[in-house]
């Protein structure tokens, strides 16, 4: 091929590149624009846009955990209970210790437990959502001991004291979300352990014989989505204030929505980088569920049938071109 057809086919690469993320803006401008007439001019005023951006820091948090627990083909069903339980650590120590305690608090306890997970995943050979489910079932054991026992009633019950709210609130949690957008696209892209762990989903025994180490990548994958959702347990307690005991497995319910951005973030993947992705269907997700609130529509019921059929949707979109069982 000569240079001249060589450059014209890489300026033809870069505007195609460069074309789906400017339709995609201009749809979600339409979208916002449609929304904003159906409510009368409600759905834009500052107000109720503080109100979205506010809903979708800590769902991006999980969201992004999703992204590297599912790119090594494995599913955690336990985060729900590691949330409630990681909250309870941020509201507990918050309380006590201020800020610094709001964030030791779910940090640790959100590392601590998925970290476990991965250890169990990796050296039991159990499949990971037949684990994630029991251990689901122990963490919200857990969680009603610590509410039923007469010395840790008091303290899971509480409110996280409003000065200590603060991270959970515009413009800090803003603040993470960026910072947080940077530094994970960075190390899902950029680094030796996100190419394994990406390795490590397209093909185990390949990425094994290339001398990637199976279960230590495994073990990091533990360490980074349990620091993402330790995060997103102290933004959660920051934003909510209180979070309630789940029983009956009904804490997977917590992850749902972040599973909904996830899933619509894997179907635009190979047009913009899923990290980015997360973000930007964060937002897509919760201003539809706030026009529907907007409009009438009862949550609890009617929206949470949107968000199955959502997440059948986009599951099977997202799906059509896996070859094989979905773990």
């Amino acid at each position: 091929m000569s240079e001249k057809n060589l450059r014209a086919s890489g300026n033809g690469n870069r505007q195609n590149r460069w074309l789906f993320p400017v339709l995609f803006a201009a749809v979600i401008a339409l979208l916002m624009f449609l929304f904003n007439l159906v409510s009368g001019g409600a759905f834009l005023e500052m107000s109720n846009l503080r109100v979205i951006l506010s809903h979708i820091v800590y769902p991006s948090f999980i969201a992004w955990g999703f992204c590297f627990l599912f790119a090594c083909g494995y599913t955690d069903m336990s985060i729900g209970g590691v949330i409630v339980l990681g909250s309870f650590a941020s509201c507990i120590l918050g309380n006590k210790l201020g800020i610094p305690g709001v964030v030791i608090g779910g940090l640790v306890v959100g590392m601590l437990l998925i970290f476990i997970n991965f250890l169990i995943f990796t050296y039991t050979k159990i499949p990971s959502w037949i684990a994630g489910i029991s251990l689901a079932m122990i963490y919200e054991a857990i969680a009603v001991f610590l509410k039923m026992g007469s010395r840790t009633k008091a303290l899971v019950t509480a409110s996280l004291e409003k000065p200590y709210r603060v991270l959970g609130q515009l413009p800090w949690s803003l603040v993470f979300l960026a910072v947080g957008l940077v530094v994970i696209y960075f190390l899902y892209n950029r680094t030796t352990i996100g190419l394994n762990i990406r390795a490590l989903g397209g093909n185990k025994d390949v990425a094994e014989k290339l001398g990637i180490s199976i279960n230590k990548t495994l073990l990091a994958v533990g360490l980074i989505t349990g620091v993402l959702i330790g995060i997103a347990c102290f933004l959660q307690q920051s934003y909510a204030g209180q979070t309630t005991v789940k029983t009956g497995l009904t804490s997977i319910n917590m992850i749902f929505q972040p599973l909904a951005i996830y899933l619509l973030a894997q179907i635009i993947q190979k047009r913009i980088n899923i990290v980015i992705c997360v973000p930007i269907c964060a937002f897509i997700l919760y201003a539809v569920f706030n026009i529907l609130t907007v409009l009438g529509v009862p949550s609890g019921t009617l929206q949470e049938a949107f968000l199955g059929l959502f997440i059948v949707i986009f599951g099977v979109i997202g799906q059509r071109k896996v070859k094989g069982v979905v773990k």
